[in-house]
């Protein structure tokens, strides 16, 4: 009686064994779990295709409709040859100004020079490290890229694209860890041979369609009234980050947010807006 029920048993345990081996459903399998270190790497930064003739392009301002966005942008100008005045004393930073960016969280671009970020290193690193900032070329040496540009002394055309790549091997130098393929000539100031001149360096030119007027300035409600009347959707707004050639700037900017964030404007860096040109925005 117990052989048989041994017998019986294992019976039973072939057949289950066997009715599993049988069985067509598939077993569902789970898709491997990403690394913990795994990240996503970061998309290029947006730029514009080049222009006629494979020419540097250039950019004005954002699309007009659609989202009310406008791109405050300061020049961090400071030219090759003021290294005596800055060891003299004269102030070609505005670290009040910063401050005063960082305190009302408004993002922006900065368009610097690699003579300014030679001169003010620890400066130049904490804007290209904080997320509110983007820091963008505005050449090496302030030359200006044409010959005749309110009096700046001018780079030659095949010292231009140098110029700028220095500019860049400083930011690196320095510690700014993104800069971006943009660049604004000094004063504004280019023609067709600076264009084709730069065309290797792949930046996109950036230019503006509200001047700030706070060069020299010594009103900054003038300043601020002359960018709020000026600001359409889209608008990049040219101002400067330089104590000597732009103190009330940062006077300004205090009535220029509140105002613009009342009119319902939302402050971005030059690299949405180009983003937002091209479709990506």
């Amino acid at each position: 009686m117990i052989a048989f029920v041994r017998r019986t048993a294992a019976v039973c345990l072939l057949a289950t064994a066997l009715a599993a081996c049988a069985d067509p459903r598939p077993v569902p399998r789970q898709a491997p779990r990403p690394a913990p270190s795994a990240s996503v790497a970061p998309s290029a930064p947006p730029t514009l295709a080049p222009g006629p003739s494979g020419l540097t392009p250039v950019f004005h301002n954002g699309p007009r409709t659609g989202d009310r966005t406008v791109a405050l942008t300061f020049d961090a100008d400071m030219t090759a040859d003021q290294g005596p005045r800055a060891a003299a004393g004269e102030h070609f930073d505005h670290p009040r100004l910063i401050a005063a960016l960082r305190a009302l969280k408004v993002p922006a671009t900065v368009f610097m020079t690699g003579r300014w970020a030679e001169e003010y290193p620890d400066q130049a690193r904490s804007i290209g490290r904080d997320p509110l900032f983007e820091v963008a070329n505005h050449s090496y040496s302030h030359y200006a890229f044409t010959g005749d540009c309110y009096g700046l002394p001018a780079v030659s055309a095949d010292r231009m694209r140098t110029d700028v790549e220095r500019a860049y091997a400083v930011f690196r130098k320095v510690g700014v860890p993104d800069p971006k393929p943009y660049f604004r000539f000094p004063g504004g100031c280019y023609d067709r041979t600076a264009l084709k001149a730069l065309t290797p360096a792949g930046v996109t030119a950036v230019q503006w369609d509200v001047v700030g007027g706070d060069a020299f300035a010594t009103d900054a409600e003038a300043v601020a009234e002359q960018v709020l009347e000026g600001v359409r959707p889209g608008s990049v707004v040219v101002l400067h980050c330089t104590r000597s050639a732009a103190p009330t700037t940062e006077r300004a900017v205090r009535r220029i947010v509140p105002e613009l964030h009342r009119r319902g404007y939302r402050f971005v860096k030059v690299s949405e807006l180009i983003a937002a040109a091209n479709g990506r925005g």
